[in-house]
């Protein structure tokens, strides 16, 4: 549990002049007394791409810390322009509050700050030599990202641990790398014994199962006879009862030939007969 509780940051000044000092009200809480004061630092990031244009605005120490509730204003100086590259003075950038105990950083608060022109002339067309006196910055104070660590304050309980607790009934437990595997091993060998051992049963099921497939391929060979035998007699009597309608066919058609040619010489001869009669009249 941390001694020490950060409860609120204000930032007094916001927004402000470029070269104006940065104000902030800070109230925090101790919980016990400490035997070292608090150290907190306000960090200016000058670069996104690289940590070597970040400047130390100020830090302060503040001690020694009464039970309760504490509150103090700090305040730090503007950047140096001259450690800040041209081309990143205007736009967004970051600033840092910091608070360590015994050069153990505890606690820290980050801000997104806007720098710009004061007039959205310059802000369109801003001008090849940057103008400070016209630069106002503007604190994002309403969202800070606050992160929290777990430090070793006066008393040694209060230190994190470092490694993970003692455990030792740990090493009664059996290895895993001795049993890992053993169960795998196990089935192996089980399998390839079960595969050398022959079965009396079995092999007199496969014995009767042979036996029975003899028996049933016979009986399939006879019936492949008797149907073939069958199908020679029934392509015979259907051959033979194709010619006997064929014949049949022949004879109705003669027949049917007669009784044309009969009815035809009648109507020839009762023609010629009523001709006559029919002129005589």
């Amino acid at each position: 549990m941390s001694v020490i509780s950060l409860l609120n940051v204000n930032v007094i000044n916001n927004p402000a002049k470029f070269l104006d000092k940065y104000q902030f009200e800070i109230t925090f809480e101790c919980l016990e007394a400490l035997s070292k004061d608090l150290e907190f630092k306000l960090t200016y990031v000058g670069s996104a791409t690289s940590s070597e244009h970040d400047q130390e605005l100020d830090s302060l120490l503040v001690g020694p810390i009464p039970v309760g509730v504490n509150k103090f204003i700090f305040e730090a100086d503007p950047p140096n322009l001259s450690r800040i590259p041209s081309s990143e003075i205007l736009g967004v950038t970051v600033l840092l509050l910091t608070c360590s105990y015994d050069s153990r950083e505890f606690v820290r608060v980050g801000y997104y700050m806007s720098n710009e022109y004061d007039s959205e002339e310059l802000n369109k067309e801003p001008p090849n030599k940057v103008q400070v006196d016209r630069i106002v910055r503007n604190v994002l104070a309403e969202k800070p990202r606050v992160t929290r660590f777990a430090i070793k304050w006066d008393s040694e309980d209060s230190a994190p641990p470092e490694f993970p607790p003692e455990q030792p009934e740990a090493d009664l437990v059996p290895d895993d790398e001795e049993l890992y595997g053993a169960e795998e091993v196990a089935a192996e060998e089980a399998e390839i014994a079960g595969e050398g051992e022959v079965d009396p049963d079995a092999m007199d099921e496969d014995v009767e199962m042979a036996g029975a497939d003899e028996a049933a391929g016979e009986n399939l060979k006879d019936d492949d006879e008797i149907s073939n035998d069958g199908s020679e007699d029934l392509e015979a009597e259907s051959d033979g009862s194709e010619d006997e309608e064929d014949d049949e066919e022949d004879e109705s058609m003669d027949v049917s030939a007669e009784h044309q040619l009969h009815d035809e010489s009648m109507q020839v001869g009762g023609s010629s007969a009523a001709g006559p009669s029919h002129t005589g009249a």
